[in-house]
């Protein structure tokens, strides 16, 4: 467990407040809400949920907020589940089993267990209140709630001492994003003090800073709460009429109106980078978006740092044997070359005389001879045929690109074949590709 951003220079009030600091995180369990449809990722979420869409070659997307909890020392950690879940599931069970269940650690998945009712989730403050029974057993004195499908690292430690500072009985973790895409969460207002005075659910025109009019102040979807004051105000929205049973609509304004809820500022938190990179927060939840923080990641100097060794990133183990890359002697010849530049190549990959820029290659992908893969990223297992041409295209799993195709080339006739975004991506799956043969 690191401390280090709470100790002073006095070795007894270091040992005093590192003790204190671990009495807070033996006390707190996260659990992470991953079972949302993830309507907007369509067609990547069309066979799994969100939270295990991949992303950077070998992770998925709840990787980085796994590997959060335990970088900040929380190992009690409950993955709330429900749509498409298998997937998710397995990759929890077999890549997260790391921690000790003999001194009370656990990482599980936990889907819908009906024990207040026979409904399913009905929204994100509900699917917390129908898991209270595992925060109690668990003897738990704060909650954190957290998603499962956003790419960032946070030392949670620093907003839970925090928390306790300023005595919230709430506090919600918050950053500025441009105003003009503040319209996709939920926006706040705060004090000199760090209360918040003021919370917009989506709003069509959200609030701006007072120092910043092209700037808005958005929660992250990452709250800590007291846990028997949660219970209670979820108890009280279970009973409430009409609700939607959303932390943004419904409880946060309700614990707001109370004058108990902070802001924790994501600008002041530290993080351990190697080269301390700024802070960074992506909310991947459309194609677009997803393919722009993949692409970030073949840039010669990413905002997203993967190679930071103080904070490990962890995934799903795979036993592939090392990326190949041949053929590259018939260049003068005029002939084919098997060539990556500038790209994330995963294990097992082959490129077999083809040409790869820009790209992310998940495990096992192959791309054939002569052809040519551009601003893409590939799925495990895809195969790209010889001669064919990719651009700005990504392509779900075991897919298999036919010989001589071009993708990403002519838009008006990938629609037609394809699914592409407003901003020219072009997804690929499977289903898709049966249908041209």
């Amino acid at each position: 467990m690191d401390v280090r951003g709470y100790v002073s220079g006095n070795p007894r009030a270091s040992a005093k407040q590192g003790d204190i600091m671990a009495h807070m995180l033996d006390r707190t369990i996260a659990m992470i809400l991953a079972g949302g449809e993830g309507r907007r990722l369509w067609p990547l979420t069309r066979d799994r949920a969100k939270p295990a869409v991949p992303f950077g070659g070998k992770y998925r997307i709840i990787d980085f907020t796994l590997s959060n909890c335990l970088n900040s020392g929380i190992r009690r950690v409950a993955v709330l589940t429900q749509y498409k879940s298998f997937s998710l599931d397995r990759h929890i069970r077999v890549g997260w089993n790391i921690v000790n269940p003999e001194v009370g650690e656990f990482i599980i998945s936990v889907p819908p267990q009906h024990r207040i009712g026979t409904d399913w989730y009905l929204g994100t403050a509900d699917a917390i209140h129908q898991n209270m029974y595992l925060a109690m057993q668990e003897d738990t004195e704060r909650l954190l709630v957290l998603s499962g499908d956003h790419v960032y690292k946070m030392d949670y430690s620093q907003m839970l001492r925090y928390h306790d500072e300023v005595g919230a009985a709430a506090t919600v973790a918050a950053i500025r994003v441009p105003r003009k895409d503040a319209t996709r969460f939920g926006v706040i207002q705060v004090d000199d003090l760090g209360r918040i005075t003021g919370f917009e659910e989506k709003p069509a025109d959200p609030t701006p800073t007072p120092d910043d009019p092209d700037q808005a102040y958005v929660s992250m979807g990452i709250y800590l709460f007291n846990t028997r004051t949660l219970a209670r105000y979820l108890e009280d929205d279970a009973h409430t009429p009409g609700s939607a049973h959303d932390f943004g609509r419904n409880v946060l304004p309700a614990m707001q109106g109370e004058g108990n809820l902070y802001a924790f500022d994501f600008a002041q938190a530290t993080n351990f980078g190697e080269k301390g990179e700024e802070n960074y927060w992506m909310d991947i939840g459309t194609v677009d978006a997803y393919w722009e923080a993949n692409m970030d990641l073949v840039s010669v100097s990413p905002s997203f740092n993967l190679y930071d060794k103080e904070w490990v990133l962890r995934t799903c183990p795979a036993q592939s044997p090392p990326a190949k890359f041949v053929f590259a002697q018939e260049r003068e010849e005029g002939g084919r070359r098997g060539v990556a530049l500038d790209s994330v190549v995963c294990g097992g990959c082959i490129v077999s005389g083809g040409r790869v820029q820009t790209s992310v290659l998940s495990r096992n992908v192959r791309v054939g001879s002569y052809s040519e893969v551009a601003d893409s990223i590939l799925f495990d297992e895809v195969r790209v045929g010889r001669y064919a041409k990719l651009r700005k295209t990504i392509v779900d799993k075991r897919v298999e690109i036919p010989e001589k195709i071009e993708i990403g080339f002519d838009l008006e006739r990938d629609k037609k074949r394809f699914m592409v975004t407003d901003s020219g991506v072009v997804v690929v799956t499977r289903e898709m590709i049966e249908r041209l043969t």
